[in-house]
């Protein structure tokens, strides 16, 4: 009888990402940041100091310019990063008339819980997509009402291909959480009246801000519009019932941080001497043609996303096929995306490249534009090697 012998175990990969960062938020800082890059950070002194509100306002304009945003759309810091601000819309601008929500995603399902749990709002249509991968029938959206949505699902790793299902002669009003989008992504911004996002995001910035860009559609609700619900402090967008003009001027409702503030002006720098955002989504676009190659020369990958223009740049979600891993149980396939995101992260590959714990086990690898593409050339011959030892870990020793 001839004796048995394992295979040989599979031999680590040498070279590793000089940025080993790919979480999608709060994501990488761009490349050549350093700390002592913000030096000039007004710190220590009221932010509603002439000195502290100019920074602010800096904010404000250089996004408005590196973004392109209409110029009369109207643009404000906020509490609370995306999720303060997606909330704070929300609650200022719903109830007027019904409201349409479509979700594919953690987040989106989120906006709608609370639409219907915490606003209790009675008119509500729900767009779902039937699982994970998959956008909902969005020509089915009634655009008389009121209609929240994210431009990019950032736990499912699919995105709105474009805004033409989106009517130029709208009634209602468009809400989008563009925060895994913006500056990363094409958007007509035409098509969306309130829109919000974070510095933790495109930008590489630090978290807890968040920031808003109001159509005059959008303007006018909060004018005319006064909700029958109580507003905490922190959500307040209008006084006397008007709009409060200040908040525009960077006199934010509360204290922000202001090593937060010069750190995401240092990095609208980097973006305008780059080239503004379409140098950005340059970035974005070839990272992702990085993993596109890779997914095509290896059957045990494959994107989430199953229409090919649906795929992120961004939060690039990934799913793992294999028959022996396919006839796992779910918690042991789990277990085993687990063990591969492990190995990676043990090695210093890559960190943080486990999907969302809303979504399906699997690998999210953030390509936004402070990652470089060289990063994600050097992490993915780790994620084969992680994936190659982890199979041989089940098939040797039984277990992950």
């Amino acid at each position: 009888m001839t004796p048995t012998t394992d295979p040989p175990r599979p031999v680590p990969p040498v070279v590793r990402p000089v940025r080993p960062w790919f979480s999608s938020g709060p994501c990488a800082k761009r490349p050549g940041w350093a700390p002592d890059q913000l030096t000039d950070a007004f710190v220590g002194r009221s932010h509603r100091d002439p000195a502290g509100q100019e920074k602010l306002r800096a904010v404000i304009e250089k996004s408005r310019d590196v973004l392109g945003l209409p110029p009369d759309y109207r643009v404000a810091v906020v509490p609370g990063s995306d999720t303060g601000a997606i909330e704070m819309l929300m609650w200022n601008l719903l109830g007027h008339t019904g409201v349409a929500v479509c979700c594919w995603e953690n987040f989106g399902f989120t906006w709608l819980h609370d639409v219907v749990a915490q606003l209790g709002l009675p008119d509500v249509a729900e767009h779902r997509a039937d699982t994970y991968g998959e956008l909902p029938d969005l020509s089915r959206v009634d655009f008389d009402r009121d209609v929240v949505f994210c431009w990019n699902g950032t736990t499912s790793g699919v995105r709105v291909p474009a805004a033409d299902w989106i009517p130029a002669d709208r009634r209602g009003l468009t809400i989008c959480d563009a925060t895994s989008a913006i500056f990363a992504m094409e958007i007509d911004y035409t098509k969306l009246d309130a829109i919000t996002w974070s510095w933790q995001k495109a930008l590489g910035g630090e978290g807890a801000h968040g920031m808003i860009a109001l159509s005059p559609a959008a303007v006018e609700r909060l004018a005319l519009f006064q909700p029958d619900r109580p507003l905490p402090k922190i959500f307040r967008l209008s006084r006397d019932g008007k709009l409060d003009d200040d908040l525009f001027q960077g006199f934010t409702i509360n204290s922000p941080s202001m090593l937060a503030v010069e750190d995401v002006l240092t990095a609208l720098d980097w973006c305008a001497a780059l080239g503004g955002t379409p140098a950005l989504i340059a970035r974005s676009l070839r990272n992702l043609d990085v993993v596109r190659r890779w997914v095509r020369g290896n059957p045990y990958v494959e994107f989430l996303a199953r229409d090919p223009e649906t795929i992120s740049s961004t939060s690039i979600c990934l799913r793992l096929r294999h028959p022996v891993l396919d006839g796992l149980p779910p918690g042991r396939q789990a277990a085993f995306v687990r063990a591969v995101c492990a190995k990676v992260a043990e090695h210093g590959a890559g960190y943080d490249i486990g999907a969302h714990r809303e979504a399906p086990p699997g690998i999210r690898i953030w390509g936004g534009p402070t990652v470089e593409a060289s990063d994600i050339e050097a992490l993915l011959p780790w994620v084969d090697w992680a994936f190659a030892d982890t199979l041989w870990q089940l098939s040797v020793e039984g277990g992950i």
